[in-house]
C-alpha cells in the first residue's frame, strides 16, 4: 500500500505542478491581451512659407511684396495699399508650380510713392521726390516716356528704367 500511496502522491503533485503552470499562462495571455492599445497620430508637419505673394486689384501699389512664415494677408494687404472699393469678401489666390515663371514687377510712376520709386535704378530720394511732384503739379503720366519731361531724369536714365515702370495697372 506504500508504493501505491507513494504514486497517488505523485501524480497529485504532477497534476498540482501542471495547473499551476496552466493557470499561470492563460493569466498571463489575458493580461497581455487587456493591456490597452496606445496610438499616436502625429500631426502633419506644415511646411515653413517664405517667398514673395503678388498683390493686384484694388490696391495702390501693386506687385510683389515679401512673405515669411508668421505674416498675415492682412498686413500684406495693408502694406500694398488696400483702394476704397477694394472687395476684400473674394480675394483670389493663385500658387504657381515650381518653375513657372512670371513678368518682373514693374512700378506704376503714376501711382508709387517716393520710397518705392527709389527701388529704381539711379533714382534717388531727390528724383523720386521730383516724379511725385510734377504728378501733383502736371497730371498723371499718358505713357512711360513723359518720365523724361521730370527734371532731372535724361535719356540715360530713362533708359535704364524704362522696362521696370508702367503706367497702367
Amino acid at each position: 500500500m506504500g508504493k501505491l500511496l507513494d504514486k497517488l502522491w505523485l501524480i497529485l503533485i504532477l497534476f498540482l505542478v501542471v495547473t499551476v503552470i496552466s493557470g499561470g499562462i492563460v493569466l498571463a495571455i489575458k493580461q497581455v491581451q487587456s493591456q490597452p492599445v496606445e496610438i499616436v497620430i502625429t500631426p502633419p508637419k506644415i511646411p515653413q512659407y517664405h517667398g514673395q505673394v503678388h498683390i493686384g486689384g484694388a490696391v495702390t501699389n501693386p506687385g510683389y511684396y515679401p512673405w515669411k512664415d508668421g505674416d498675415t494677408l492682412q498686413a500684406v494687404l495693408q502694406g500694398a495699399g488696400l483702394k476704397v472699393e477694394a472687395d476684400l469678401s473674394r480675394l483670389k489666390i493663385y500658387v504657381p508650380q515650381v518653375g513657372e515663371t512670371y513678368p518682373p514687377q514693374k512700378i506704376n510712376i503714376n501711382r508709387a510713392e517716393t520710397w518705392l520709386l527709389q527701388a529704381l535704378p539711379e533714382i534717388g530720394l531727390v528724383r523720386a521726390q521730383a516724379i511725385v511732384n510734377y504728378r501733383i503739379q502736371k497730371g498723371l503720366f499718358l505713357r512711360p516716356e513723359d518720365l523724361l519731361k521730370v527734371e532731372g531724369i535724361g535719356r540715360l536714365t530713362y533708359n535704364r528704367i524704362k522696362d521696370l515702370i508702367t503706367v497702367d495697372d
